[in-house]
């Protein structure tokens, strides 16, 4: 026979094991246990520690109600059921469905709020509000890799996606969803305008030059949840769309016509693309080629082409203006030829012309020889 003495403190409980099963619980204080013949033991729990995880947490649910009943918070979850653990009214832990535990009573006030999710996978806006920027706090909450947490842009939107199928659009905010029982995922699209870069396409026109193109787009959604039923990646959609369209108008031209009239591939990748687009929910704002490269040796050959051209304008107006020239010499001497004072005084404006050039000039004959005379001007 053996009596021995267990102090329980105010901040804990004591399991007695007898033999390895349980016996009572212990409440604070001063104990003395006679054991006889058996073999006793004494398990001491602190209360700082809500939770209790013991082995013999299922034996307690099922065969001591009444003990749970005096010391322990008891919580079971059927399998449509989430609870919120709060400690002292701080949201602590999300707990998924079916779960089975005990919280001891009497130190931290623990509470679990249980919510039905069977009929909606969307968590109250209540709740996200508990949720929202949990990592701030002194104290993370467990558990939330049950929940989907998602910021919706101002300027965008999100698709809900329910085991597979479009559930519905998600305006801008903070709004949460429980990923328990079902596959839940949002995307996040932007209903601004945005722009589409089709780069580097190598296309032959119809007299077989190959042309190097790259072309920019805007575009918008008009109906995203269209769009999404419609087409696995609309973007994606759109680019393809774009490649044919600029194939559909440069291969049916030659390079003199795309070099004289620039916009004609606008015009028509605008047209066929807009038709293309008809039906699912993605609209076209414009469309522009920004470059169009030739290869080295088409480029020599423009270049020569280019540089005769304007030779040969150059030309034109040489000629012209030689024209304009001669006719107006003409017109000049018939005036003369009828006026000797007029005459007279050309050559005295001719005379003065040169001698500002010239140091010294002798000058014989013409105008009367000077006054009669030979005239020596230094």
């Amino acid at each position: 026979m053996k009596i021995q003495r267990v102090t329980v403190k105010k901040n804990e409980r004591g399991l007695l094991l007898r033999n390895g099963d349980f016996e009572r619980m212990l409440q604070p204080g001063a104990h003395w246990l006679w054991g006889g013949l058996d073999t006793l033991r004494v398990e001491l729990c602190a209360l700082e520690q809500p939770a209790f995880t013991h082995p013999l947490a299922d034996y307690l649910l099922a065969r001591e109600p009444a003990v749970v009943a005096a010391e322990f918070v008891r919580v079971e979850l059927g399998e449509t059921q989430v609870g919120l653990r709060s400690e002292n009214g701080t949201l602590v832990e999300v707990l998924p469905p079916a779960t089975r535990r005990l919280y001891w009573k009497g130190l931290v006030d623990v509470q679990v709020e249980v919510i039905d999710i069977a009929a909606s996978a969307e968590v109250p806006a209540a709740v996200v509000a508990r949720l929202v920027q949990t990592p701030l706090r002194q104290r993370a909450v467990a558990g939330l890799v049950g929940v989907l947490q998602v910021q919706v842009p101002e300027h965008g939107a999100g698709i809900l996606w329910v085991d597979g199928k479009v559930e519905r659009l998600l305006a801008p905010g903070s709004v949460a969803f429980w990923k328990f029982n079902r596959n839940v995922s949002v995307e996040l699209v932007d209903l601004r305008l945005q722009t589409l870069e089709v780069s580097g396409q190598e296309i032959l026109t119809r007299d077989k030059v190959a042309l190097r193109l790259n072309l920019s787009a805007t575009w918008r959604y008009l109906d995203v949840l269209l769009a999404h039923k419609q087409l696995a990646k609309p973007a994606d959609h759109l680019y393809r769309e774009l490649q044919l369209g600029l194939r559909a108008a440069v291969g049916t031209r030659s390079l003199d016509e795309l070099l004289e009239n620039k916009t004609v591939i606008d015009e028509v990748v605008t047209a066929q693309v807009t038709s293309k687009l008809a039906g699912y929910g993605l609209q076209l704002e414009g469309v522009g080629v920004k470059d169009i490269v030739l290869p080295g040796e088409m480029k020599t050959i423009l270049a020569q082409v280019v540089e005769a051209g304007k030779a040969a304008e150059a030309n034109v107006i040489r000629r012209r203006e030689e024209t304009a020239a001669t006719r107006s010499l003409l017109n000049t001497a018939k005036v003369m030829e009828g006026n000797p004072v007029a005459l007279r005084m050309k050559e005295l404006e001719t005379l003065e012309r040169v001698a500002e050039r010239i140091d010294k000039i002798s000058v014989f004959g013409g105008l009367d020889q000077v006054l009669n005379g030979l005239v020596k001007l230094r």
